[in-house]
């Protein structure tokens, strides 16, 4: 699993952990593996999705300690909440290279070892973002997209070889994600003040709200995990993610539209 030394990650791996798995926990920093020191069934590994020698530096460590490896979380990922007209290339680089590419590169190098044992599995974790559109997701919602898009039509390409694919959406759980965010600086334009201290708002409140979220996502994790479907699939997790894609399903673009302008950004 990649991003495995805080948050979310850290958690999947604990509970994996718990479970009897075996945990390959990968980290941009392997420094931070401290974090599972004392827990049984956990072995860390240095690994920088941004950097294909890095994968590939890792993976062959891996391989060389195990004989087999059933599933992939795809899980690092980071954040950036910028208006358009004063966003920066160096932050657009960066979340595009670690929520999007990383995972391609990822998949990209394990795709091999799961062809010559003709079994397993991608679990790539998107967000909401890969599921709807909205305010201030300029850079963010486009790579969690990107995901959605690429593991389905990378899910075809490994239909012969009994590997199958899944992404899994969610909103915000209680970890520190949206403190970590990178955002842009305050600017003399007022409305856009309004607008990011709207959204900053209402997503720290989510976060708050969804106590609950984490149990849900690592039961359903692992019950994926567990149980790998055939082909492609979408898991929607809590009731943030199925509303909203339920309701941009069934209210169509306009209609949707119209109740984010409502209830979002009249906040």
């Amino acid at each position: 699993m990649t991003g495995a030394s805080s948050g979310l990650g850290k958690e999947i791996a604990i509970h994996f952990s718990k479970k009897g798995w075996s945990v390959i926990a990968t980290m941009i920093c392997i420094k931070a593996a401290e974090v599972f020191e004392g827990i049984p069934n956990i072995k860390c590994y240095e690994l920088n999705v941004t950097c294909s020698e890095s994968i590939e530096k890792a993976k062959n460590a891996i391989l060389n300690d195990y004989n087999s490896i059933d599933v992939i979380v795809n899980n690092a990922g980071v954040g950036y909440r910028s208006f358009v007209e004063l966003s920066e290339d160096a932050k657009i680089d960066a979340i595009v290279d670690v929520n999007w590419l990383g995972v391609v590169k990822v998949c990209r190098a394990f795709i091999p070892h799961f062809r010559q044992q003709m079994n397993g599995q991608f679990i790539n974790i998107t967000s909401i973002a890969g599921l709807v559109n909205l305010p201030l997701g300029s850079f963010y919602h486009p790579t969690k997209q990107a995901v959605e898009s690429f593991s389905e039509c990378m899910a075809y390409e490994l239909l012969n070889f009994n590997i199958s694919v899944s992404t899994v959406q969610f909103g915000n759980a209680p970890s520190n994600f949206q403190k970590n965010i990178s955002k842009c600086e305050k600017s003399s334009i007022e409305s856009y003040n309004e607008m990011m201290k709207s959204i900053d708002g209402i997503m720290n409140r989510k976060t708050c709200d969804n106590h609950d979220l984490s149990k849900s996502i690592l039961d359903k994790l692992y019950k994926i995990a567990a149980n790998p479907s055939k082909g492609f699939k979408k898991h929607a997790i809590g009731f943030d993610a199925n509303l909203m894609k339920n309701l941009r399903r069934f209210l169509g673009y306009r209609l949707f539209d119209r109740l984010i302008r409502r209830y979002v950004l009249s906040q």
